[in-house]
């Protein structure tokens, strides 16, 4: 699968995100319209494994650690969203604001394992939220969409 094939994929996703307001009526929306075990949900998780097998998604970071990459820049396809992968065991991170918010869909692979203690599905923090990103029992995928590609690492 090459990236255009990808984006093309999260396109009514993308749609979604960018016509409403990043907040929990958005995390019920997309939990509602693409639920985990779902076709898109379990279409986008199946691609992501293919491309991280491919090279080209999580590119960054060592094999055995955390491993991450921006996938999509912001644009006018995804609505203004970026899209990036993580793959992170057991972890918290490190501490980051989300400006205009952040939609995070979880895909783990130990079966137990959660994201901010949310499992296989979607959550979503406010614009102005700040979080540890934090995986536990397990390890996950974590695909996430930032509104311009926005996120603040400095000190809160």
């Amino acid at each position: 699968m090459e990236i255009s094939e990808f984006q093309a994929l999260l396109k009514p996703v993308t749609d979604l995100i960018s016509s409403m307001t990043i907040d929990a009526k958005l995390a019920d929306e997309l939990n509602r319209r693409f639920p985990a075990g779902g076709d898109v949900f379990d279409a986008i998780e199946k691609a992501c494994h293919e491309a991280i097998a491919a090279g080209w998604m999580c590119a960054n970071g060592e094999e055995g650690g955390p491993r991450w990459g921006r996938v999509i820049e912001p644009c006018e396809e995804t609505g203004g969203l970026s899209v990036d992968v993580v793959d992170l065991t057991d972890l918290v991170g490190s501490l980051h604001g989300h400006p205009t918010g952040e939609v995070c869909m979880v895909m783990p692979i130990t079966p137990e394992a959660r994201f901010d203690d949310t499992p296989r599905g979607w959550c979503v923090f406010e614009a102005g939220s700040s979080h540890h990103p934090t995986v536990s029992n397990g390890r996950a995928l974590i695909l996430y969409l930032l509104p311009d590609g926005k996120i603040d690492y400095a000190d809160r």
